[in-house]
């Protein structure tokens, strides 16, 4: 889909035509999917957001700004609704943890339990295996790597607009890309 039919897709859904809606989904469905999985890493979840989209995307469909990339916009749209799922579902967890554990020692605890997590994950990075599957590969990408990978191979982004959706400076895309190149070559990828 070109920039052209997407625009004409969206200016159909102001004006209540659901057609537009069903080429932008047949379209993009995937793309967005992807996108939402790689900050969620978790299957239902992202099929969940990824509906949650499609709705928004319905509902706000007049906030869209011809000539603006609509492909940056529909990453940037997903990625935003991914991370407020995480910060809500983050804080909830939070919450019931601490109920759990109550005060004291048992937070030191568990603050000592993520530092060896942290330092078990490191180790098992440094210890490359050559026959793993490429989602076993991208599985060892820390998930910023990870999804700089997958916006500027699926996506098919620049560097810049992947700097624009992840709200950071294009040098640190291009060195985390670097990185997560490097950590697959490790592994037996190109």
């Amino acid at each position: 889909m070109n920039e052209h039919q997407f625009e004409d897709a969206v200016a159909r859904m102001v004006q209540g035509d659901k057609s537009g809606l069903k080429e932008i989904y047949e379209n993009y469905i995937g793309y967005i999917y992807r996108i939402i999985f790689e900050v969620l890493q978790n299957k239902e979840n992202a099929e969940d957001v990824t509906s949650e989209f499609f709705i928004r995307l319905w509902d706000k469909a007049e906030q869209f700004k011809p000539g603006s990339g609509h492909k940056g916009y529909l990453a940037t749209m997903a990625r935003n609704m991914a991370i407020d799922f995480l910060r809500k579902h983050r804080r909830e967890e939070l919450t019931a943890l601490l109920q759990d554990l109550g005060a004291g020692e048992e937070e030191e605890e568990a603050g000592r339990g993520a530092c060896y997590q942290k330092e078990a994950e490191s180790k098992v990075e440094q210890e490359v295996v050559s026959e793993l599957s490429v989602q076993q590969a991208l599985e060892m990408l820390k998930p910023s790597e990870r999804q700089v990978v997958s916006l500027k191979v699926l996506g098919e982004l620049t560097f810049k607009e992947i700097a624009d959706i992840m709200d950071i400076p294009m040098g640190t895309v291009t060195w985390k890309y670097q990185n997560a190149i490097k950590k697959l070559r490790r592994c037996g990828y190109e």
